[in-house]
């Protein structure tokens, strides 16, 4: 069964293509990697699928079905840099977190211990670091267990012990079943994570608009 599918989505920003037509689908239980360069779409089409961003033309379906509100409660997402308090502690982060989801409040515990943060729950997230507060976003998302998760960039500016984390953590959750899109710019970590993979190829027109094409 397939968890995601897109056909014919394109976007437009003015004169500006950063979509053309794309369709794929993302089979249940994969780590489904988008790679593709800076400036190539990937954000655009997650904020697409997201329902931050609406597309110009095309569409997208759910498990099947046209993307509902319902739906999108079993999707946990990480688009942005981490946005929690930094003058709260990741266990208060988190409880705040589950009381906006309205779910996951007795998941705490778990998702601390399954992120390898819960040693230090009482700490403030200021006192974190960013592989640190990376996988505290993480564990955010695996409130109310989705089961989907989207990421968007994970490892984007850590260094290669952060890296190397978030990497083990992708492939920890993945072996729990549940599907994993995640759009990267680097090939090396789409290689090591990902079961299926989907490639952004940027062509430079005239108008200096984006192509992207999915093999």
């Amino acid at each position: 069964m397939d968890v995601l599918t897109l056909n014919g989505i394109t976007k437009y920003y003015g004169r500006i293509r950063a979509l053309n037509n794309v369709s794929f689908s993302v089979p249940e239980g994969s780590v489904f990697g988008i790679l593709g360069p800076n400036g190539s779409g990937k954000t655009t089409m997650l904020g697409i699928i997201m329902d931050i961003i609406r597309p110009t033309s095309g569409s997208f379906t759910f498990f099947g079905a046209p993307p509902t509100a319902g739906i999108r409660k079993q999707i946990g997402t990480l688009l942005e840099t981490p946005n929690f308090y930094h003058y709260l502690s990741a266990e208060r982060n988190l409880r705040i977190a589950a009381e906006i989801k309205g779910k996951g409040l007795n998941q705490i515990e778990y998702v601390l211990h399954k992120v390898n943060l819960y040693q230090r729950k009482d700490s403030k997230f200021q006192t974190y670091s960013l592989g640190m507060k990376q996988r505290l976003a993480i564990a955010s998302c695996l409130l109310g267990d989705p089961k989907v998760l989207v990421f968007d960039e994970p490892t984007n500016g850590l260094d290669p012990v952060g890296i190397a984390e978030i990497r083990e953590l992708i492939i920890s959750i993945a072996a729990e079943g549940k599907t994993i899109i995640m759009a990267s710019h680097l090939l090396d970590e789409v290689e090591k994570v990902c079961t299926h993979v989907g490639i952004l190829k940027w062509v430079i027109f005239l108008r200096q608009e984006k192509l992207m094409k999915f093999w």
